[in-house]
């Protein structure tokens, strides 16, 4: 993997049982939900992976295999940061498909500013755990709290940041939109549907031919 100030993974390890298929190869307008992801990153200006994939998914781009199975998302997140060179990695979650490219650019600007272990974006107050920029520095921390079965990503960014004595900068979308930092409508927080089950996807697709994004 090439050196580079910045990397970017798509998370695509999880189980897909509520999809009963493969999640990251399931169509949106067209497209696997792997395509709209990598997309993604790669409009922010990203180099882009994938971490923890489950299916056949080097057609798309290169694939980091997680070390161990079944460890989740943090199980994703250190093996790309072990991969990497990289000072710091963005990660997106495969299922996030209306998550657009600027709000990526600003939580990777933010996170430049703040000098953070960690950066996540909130909507409506609520913190979300997706997309996440994260250094690599943080990388001896988050194996710790998966080595000690504390796998849930936000509980582990922020023991990261608290044992680096660094921020975890959480990023404000309504305050970017009122700012005129991040274009966008009242939609915004359809930025963060999960794509989980059958009933979320056509919600995404509902949203999309209504041209939220």
């Amino acid at each position: 993997m090439a050196s580079l100030e910045t990397a970017g993974f798509v998370l695509a390890g999880g189980r897909s049982s509520r999809m009963g298929a493969e999640k990251a190869l399931l169509r949106l307008r067209g497209e696997p939900l792997v395509a709209h992801a990598l997309r993604t990153l790669r409009q922010a200006g990203l180099e882009a992976w994938i971490a923890g994939a489950r299916a056949p998914l080097k057609e798309f781009a290169p694939v980091v295999m997680d070390a161990e199975a079944d460890r989740g998302p943090l199980g994703g997140i250190c093996a790309a940061l072990e991969a990497t060179d990289a000072q710091r990695a963005v990660f997106v979650p495969v299922d996030l498909p209306l998550l657009p490219p600027p709000a990526v650019r600003l939580l990777l600007e933010e996170a430049r500013k703040a000098h953070a272990a960690v950066a996540v974006l909130a909507m409506e107050e609520f913190v979300q755990t997706f997309p996440a920029v994260v250094e690599r520095a943080a990388l001896p921390w988050l194996r710790a709290e998966l080595a000690v079965g504390r796998g849930k990503c936000l509980e582990a960014f922020a023991a990261a940041a608290k044992a680096m004595e660094r921020p975890m900068e959480v990023v404000s979308v309504e305050r970017a939109l009122q700012e005129g930092r991040l274009a966008g409508t009242q939609a915004a927080a359809r930025w963060f549907l999960n794509v989980n089950a059958p009933e979320d996807m056509k919600k995404a697709e509902a949203w999309l031919l209504e041209g939220m994004r």
